[in-house]
């Protein structure tokens, strides 16, 4: 399994090759301080590592979306200063699901090239189980946005039937959460016509978006928490007996 504590080993003529972008570009992104700076090894060659490949990743997606580099700088400030790759991973998923459409559809050796590493028939089906690909023939309409998180997700060991499990869970969750926000949209722009319908919808998306990446991210560390104390977890649809009220 690999790790996001992996010793930077691309140079930047790799880097450049790996994130589809030119070497002029990514030193371009380095003056403006988009990119932390290589780490020096022998003969001072400087190497990136992953969180490189994926912070420049995050950048190219908050151009598509039409962010200035300004715009983009300030965005990125505000990201705590350790993320590891797949944390920014999940910023760039984030991101791209502001756009109505990320998916494309690719050749197994452009899927590859995109994701970054060979990709077996397992892979595929395991990107297939996580919704992030989908066979058309002898292409694959892919989820851009999820690409390179579901492939991170390759190395986490985990069987097909709980990628599925998983899918299931965070999509009933997530439908279930749109629609009622949505309802309470609607009651903020019930006498409005539908351009301002959608330019209400364009604005709160990444708020509501970021707001719920947020709130998962600090309920799951709770879970693992009292999961790694030793207390059972509470299935769903069971009520706790220790806070149950008296009679």
């Amino acid at each position: 399994m690999t790790t996001d504590t992996e010793e930077p080993t691309l140079t930047i003529d790799q880097l450049a090759a790996r994130s589809g972008l030119t070497v002029r570009t990514v030193r371009f992104y380095g003056t403006k301080g988009l990119l932390p700076p290589p780490v020096l090894g022998p003969r001072r060659v400087g190497r990136y590592g992953r969180e490189h490949l994926a912070r420049l990743a995050l950048i190219e997606e908050l151009q598509h979306q039409g962010m200035t580099l300004a715009a983009i700088e300030r965005y990125l400030d505000r990201l705590p200063a350790d993320l590891t790759a797949r944390d920014l991973a999940v910023h760039r998923a984030m991101v791209s699901s502001w756009s109505p459409d990320a998916a494309e559809t690719l050749a197994r050796e452009e899927l590859q090239r995109r994701a970054g590493r060979p990709l077996e028939e397992r892979d595929l089906d395991r990107l297939a189980a996580m919704g992030v690909v989908e066979r058309t023939g002898h292409a694959y309409r892919v989820d851009l946005g999820l690409l390179r998180l579901g492939v991170e997700l390759l190395d986490v060991p985990l069987s097909q039937e709980a990628i599925l499990a998983a899918r299931g869970v965070l999509l009933g969750h997530a439908r279930a959460a749109a629609h009622e926000l949505t309802w309470l949209l609607r009651g903020e722009v019930s006498d409005r016509d539908a351009h301002d319908v959608r330019s209400l919808s364009a604005h709160m998306q990444p708020l509501v978006v970021q707001a719920l990446l947020t709130a998962f991210q600090r309920s799951l560390r709770e879970e693992l928490g009292i999961w790694l104390k030793g207390t059972r977890p509470e299935q769903p649809g069971e009520q706790s007996t220790g806070d149950a009220p008296t009679a």
